[in-house]
């Protein structure tokens, strides 16, 4: 399984790559009025339309101070949305034998598990359920 890990805070999340159709850096975003509070906007993204969601806000991480200056952008039932990240790390390829199953609790059913490095821990997040949500 390949998986991109990306930087929140302090944090470190990954999707899967398969769900991730590029990788960009931020852009302008066009305000839409009396949106929900977790979409930061749209973006023109050659040509396309993307609705932009705060991550931070459906995970309830606190934002950084340092601005988000990457955009994932991840396809989902024939849609694309984007969302913004601190920082865009890496692409690993992890053997699936090493995500370790979090207990489910109802409200965090988005994640699959995390990912036990020697010298970090990544979360590993089942997109489609937390933007489904």
């Amino acid at each position: 399984m390949q998986v991109v890990v990306f930087r929140l805070g302090d944090e470190q999340f990954a999707v899967e790559t398969a769900k991730v159709q590029s990788i960009n850096d931020n852009m302008g975003i066009t305000k839409v009025p009396k949106s929900p509070e977790h979409i930061k906007g749209l973006i023109n993204l050659r040509g396309n339309i993307i609705s932009l969601l705060d991550i931070n806000l459906l995970l309830d991480i606190e934002r950084s101070e340092s601005s988000q200056n990457n955009i994932i952008i991840l396809e989902m039932e024939d849609e694309l949305v984007g969302i913004t990240v601190d920082q865009v790390d890496e692409v690993l390829d992890i053997d699936e034998s090493i995500i370790e199953k979090m207990e489910s609790d109802r409200k965090k059913s988005f994640l699959k598990g995390v990912i036990n490095f020697k010298d970090r821990i990544v979360t590993l997040i089942d997109i489609d359920k937390l933007l489904s949500n």
